[in-house]
């Protein structure tokens, strides 16, 4: 199946109803001692793609943590919600195998060169469809520019079982907000979950500048940027679920949904004792753009 007869059939599906119905199905995985972080991470740009860590402080910043994450947690299989699958309902890939999603266009040969050969994890992705009878397992997925670019410096041996979970494209925020939430009980699983998106991403505006060789911000990206980071140090959850009309630069800022949607995923899994830290808040390499990433727990 071609990517146009896959758009086309997923569109084929029906809404599957609200997002409720909470039941806890986490048999087939051991409870842990501790729970699982969370993240919320920028993917990066495909121009990043060919560059190294040396290169990108973004992608050494995901490469410390995920040696980090792997000395302190047991994690068993990872769930990445990216921005870059959008369905009518939700979905999880429940494939063995993953396969990758070069989801971009008309850059250099060299740009399609990487390869992250990942396994899924079908049990877990089945698990999630029990937990949230709304969500359905399908195999027509892979990794897509959402998921791999970042795991290829985060988990660089793929020695993790990952899958990914859609965005319902009719949902509302405060729906998405909601169905994170149902997902807690998988953090007691050493299932890490990983939002993936970017706070501000508004790319005809970036590429304005860059057709002219301008890779400079604007200037209010800064402003919003430090108003989103202040939410999310103070916990104002309804100031980024309301995105669109609690800031004067929202709509600005993300002018479509999907790249902001995921840090919704990851802030409903918060709980009230946990940190959140900022494990990358350096400006991004180009206009109109954030990569300010961060780990709950």
């Amino acid at each position: 199946m071609n990517r146009d007869q896959f758009i086309k059939s997923i569109l084929a599906f029906s809404t599957m109803g609200t997002l409720g119905g909470f039941k806890l199905y986490t048999d087939s995985l051991q409870v842990q001692s501790k729970r699982t972080p969370v993240l919320f991470t920028s993917h990066g740009s495909p121009m990043d793609i060919p560059l190294s860590r040396n290169e990108r402080p973004f992608w050494n910043s995901l490469h410390k943590l995920g040696i980090e994450l792997q000395e302190n947690f047991d994690i068993k299989a990872v769930v990445v919600i990216s921005a870059h699958w959008e369905t009518r309902g939700t979905f999880v890939n429940s494939s063995p195998i993953q396969k990758q999603i070069y989801d971009y266009y008309g850059f250099p040969d060299h740009f399609y060169d990487p390869v992250y050969n990942a396994n899924g994890a079908p049990d877990v992705a089945k698990e999630i469809s029990k937990i949230i009878p709304e969500v359905t397992a399908t195999d027509d997925w892979g990794l897509d520019h959402g998921a791999w670019p970042m795991l290829m410096h985060l988990f660089p041996k793929a020695n993790k079982p990952v899958f990914q979970m859609s965005l319902d494209r009719k949902a509302t925020p405060q729906q998405h907000y909601d169905l994170g939430k149902q997902l807690h009980s998988l953090r007691r699983k050493g299932v890490l979950i990983i939002g993936s998106g970017s706070l501000i991403h508004n790319i005809p505006l970036a590429m304005q500048k860059m057709r002219s060789g301008d890779s400079s911000i604007y200037g209010w990206e800064e402003e919003y940027d430090f108003w989103l980071k202040q939410q999310i140090d103070d916990r104002n959850i309804n100031n980024l679920i309301n995105y669109e009309t609690s800031h004067k630069l929202g709509k600005l800022a993300a002018p479509t949904p999907d790249h902001f949607i995921p840090v919704l995923y990851s802030l409903g899994l918060l709980e009230k004792d946990e940190e959140i830290k900022f494990f990358y808040d350096g400006l991004a390499s180009i206009p109109a753009f954030s990569e300010r990433s961060f780990v709950i727990g």
